[in-house]
């Protein structure tokens, strides 16, 4: 009997220090979705980017919030509708987690150890506060303020898509609509997707004409392109024609003179401002129309603040733009 009753408190004892812990693991699984496989180390607590200023060819390390900020006041007019700022602050969080080593992501190609760089060409522009009084003149406190606020409001904040974060590319202006990934680099995302967009014709790159000679022509695009020599074989009218479109409305192929090119590389040789133009032959020049400016993915900064001035809130313009992803925090509040 003695026995009996040791052994039965040593059970209860086993209960009371078992179910806590199941009830802990349970809690644990549930919070495992808003976390984003996040360090333990990270949750709740300030986290750490190490960022390549290629300006000083140093990699160097910041705090994540503060790192975004940069972003923001860089990649995006301060003068944009807050909320425009916020959708900005969020997919350039997103950016910087997925790439960062703490996180799983691969860090900077071009930069080993760093996560992200500040040369625009191969990961988001950022500035500090010397460039930005430079930018921003008698506007740095006003602007400054603003910039904080958007990213203060959305800290931690990222997108993903099936719990992990997604590609969160953006651009300047759509022209109509965005372009899809699968159609501008051959690969697809689900949720980088072609959607109409009318909200950016206020911006100042919407619409461009660039006018080059024969001559110009085929000293940017080699001389292997024959342009001279269909120009005077045919004439100036059938150098250049679109041969079809991607299924957004840009140029998927071209032909100029005796190459057929991607739309992608006449953009690129010609320094276009985008894929979405038209070519026309006037006399002994061409006459390059652009609508749209940048690769057209993901969200369109004009268009965030289009949408912004008809009262859509940040996580309506980036839920938008990016399809069926959801915002999660990073610090699991």
């Amino acid at each position: 009997m003695r026995h009996m009753a040791i052994y039965s408190i040593l059970l209860v004892i086993g209960a009371v220090i078992v179910i806590p812990a199941i009830v802990v693991l349970g809690l644990s699984d549930r919070n495992r979705e808003s976390t984003i496989n996040q360090p333990a180390a990270y949750r709740g607590e300030d986290i750490t980017i190490k960022v390549y200023r290629h300006e000083m060819n140093q990699i160097v390390s910041m705090n994540l919030e503060d790192y975004v900020k940069g972003v923001v006041a860089a990649e995006m007019p301060a003068e944009f509708e807050l909320e425009a700022l916020k959708a900005q602050a969020v997919a350039a969080r997103t950016y910087a987690v997925k790439h960062m080593a703490a996180f799983g992501g691969a860090g900077s190609a071009e930069h080993p150890g760093a996560d992200v760089s500040t040369d625009h060409k191969d990961s988001q522009a950022w500035y500090d506060e010397t460039k930005l009084k430079e930018k921003w003149q008698g506007n740095y406190g006003k602007y400054w303020r603003k910039v904080s606020q958007a990213v203060d409001q959305t800290r931690g904040l990222i997108i993903t898509y099936n719990g992990e974060p997604i590609n969160a590319v953006f651009h300047s202006t759509s022209g109509e609509r965005t372009a899809s990934a699968q159609e501008v680099w051959g690969f697809d995302y689900p949720y980088l997707q072609s959607v109409a967009c009318s909200w950016d014709q206020a911006s100042p790159r919407y619409q461009d004409t660039k006018v080059l000679s024969l001559a110009e022509l085929e000293m940017s695009l080699g001389p292997d392109a024959g342009i001279m020599a269909a120009a005077q074989s045919n004439g100036s009218g059938n150098v250049a024609g679109i041969i079809d479109l991607t299924a957004s409305g840009r140029v998927n192929k071209v032909r100029i003179g005796s190459k057929v090119l991607s739309g992608q590389e006449v953009r690129q040789k010609l320094d276009l401002r985008s894929t979405k133009f038209s070519v026309e032959a006037m006399g002994d020049k061409f006459v390059f129309r652009t609508t749209g400016y940048g690769h057209g993915v993901g969200l369109c900064q004009y268009g965030a603040n289009g949408q912004a001035k008809e009262n859509r809130n940040f996580r309506q313009i980036l839920t938008y733009y990016y399809t069926g992803v959801a915002i999660k925090n990073i610090f699991g509040s």
